[in-house]
């Protein structure tokens, strides 16, 4: 899902509880942010990243229609560095390259815990057999347990 400018004035309309203030809130930054670059200044927001300007020198280029030799410019384009809060935030559902102990679960608990309460697949709860576990186990899948009971 992409967010427009339009959807993050809601979005932070919805914690403020004005539409109008949001709309300011956000132009505000925008602006700010945009005129500072401009200027050549950064911008250093600690946790989130950094925006600044940035110099491309002048080349050699080719116009892909016609394979013509072209000279591009130099010019200057605004940059964004990623902090590494906001890197980490990006990179929680990345799981390549983390042990087990390291991931977090969307509900705050370390990947093989559980909330109070919860158990792990296969895991009997407080209290439960293995027998009851397995009658569960069975009815859940559609089987009728076996025993004396059952047979009744």
């Amino acid at each position: 899902m992409n967010m427009n400018k339009g959807e993050l004035i809601d979005a932070i309309s919805e914690r403020l509880g004005d539409r109008r203030s949001a709309t300011e809130a956000v132009n505000a930054v925008l602006e700010t942010i945009q005129s500072t670059v401009a200027n050549g200044d950064k911008v250093a927001i600690t946790g989130f990243g950094v925006f600044e300007k940035s110099q491309r020198a002048a080349r050699a280029g080719r116009n892909p229609a016609t394979g013509a030799a072209i000279q591009v410019p130099a010019s200057s384009v605004p940059k964004f560095r990623p902090g590494t809060g906001f890197k980490a935030l990006v990179n929680a559902g990345n799981r390549t390259g983390e042990t087990k102990a390291d991931r977090m679960r969307a509900d705050g608990t370390k990947a093989g815990e559980t909330k109070a309460g919860e158990t792990k697949p296969g895991e009997t709860k407080p209290g439960e057999t293995k027998a009851d576990k397995k009658k569960a186990d069975k009815k859940a899948s559609g089987k009728k347990a076996s025993g004396k009971k059952a047979r009744q």
